[in-house]
């Protein structure tokens, strides 16, 4: 598939506020400092759609971003470390699981989790409460380039492993690279795919 346009649309501070359900929506989220922007931009071929920051915790609402006028990419907060209050955090935490819950017209959601480490007890447990909320998701390893790739492959290994001990089915995964481009073909080739489904279902 490839993408001719991305724009940025709105930032919302919850579900209700986000634009008219009326088009596939796929939302990116992962632990703060994952590498989130750098893949959307990777994705839609831009430098500059999503802001890139050094500091964690940039991303505080929920970003939306259309493509091609045909289809949206949400950009949602990290989970994690981001350095905020209790009370910040709460608030976070609700509005995301209210748009991953409520939200009618979000087809799926890519989990990105830093191949650099070994599995990490917090995107675990994300993948579990996604699971919980019958929410369908992808996992995208990110900053391949940034390690060795047999550091990469075992932690990847690693991470589904753990997943099988309390999985039935493992989700697809993609190993990615922003700065290669690794990865690109194979997950907008899936969305493509969720789009026609989409647009069927719809019609």
């Amino acid at each position: 598939m490839d993408i001719h346009s991305s724009v940025y649309v709105v930032s919302s501070p919850d579900y209700t506020m986000c634009p008219k359900p009326d088009r596939p929506e796929y939302a990116f989220i992962g632990r703060s400092n994952v590498g989130k922007s750098s893949l959307i931009n990777m994705l839609v071929n831009s430098e500059k759609l999503a802001k890139t920051s050094g500091s964690p915790g940039k991303t505080q609402l929920l970003n939306h971003f259309d493509i091609d006028k045909t289809w949206y990419i949400v950009d949602l907060p990290g989970y994690g470390f981001a350095k905020v209050s209790q009370g910040q955090r709460k608030k976070w935490e609700k509005m995301i699981e209210d748009y991953l819950r409520k939200r009618e017209n979000l087809v799926s959601v890519f989990v990105l989790i830093d191949s650099r480490h070994e599995p990490q007890k917090l995107d675990l447990e994300f993948t579990h409460r996604l699971r919980d909320w019958g929410v369908p998701f992808s996992l995208v390893f990110t900053k391949a380039d940034k390690e060795n790739q047999r550091v990469v492959a075992a932690n990847v290994k690693a991470f589904l492993t753990k997943m099988r001990e309390t999985w039935q089915f493992l989700p697809q995964h993609f190993v990615t690279s922003a700065v290669k481009k690794m990865g690109r073909d194979k997950i907008l080739d899936l969305i493509g795919s969720m789009n026609e489904e989409f647009m069927q279902a719809d019609s």
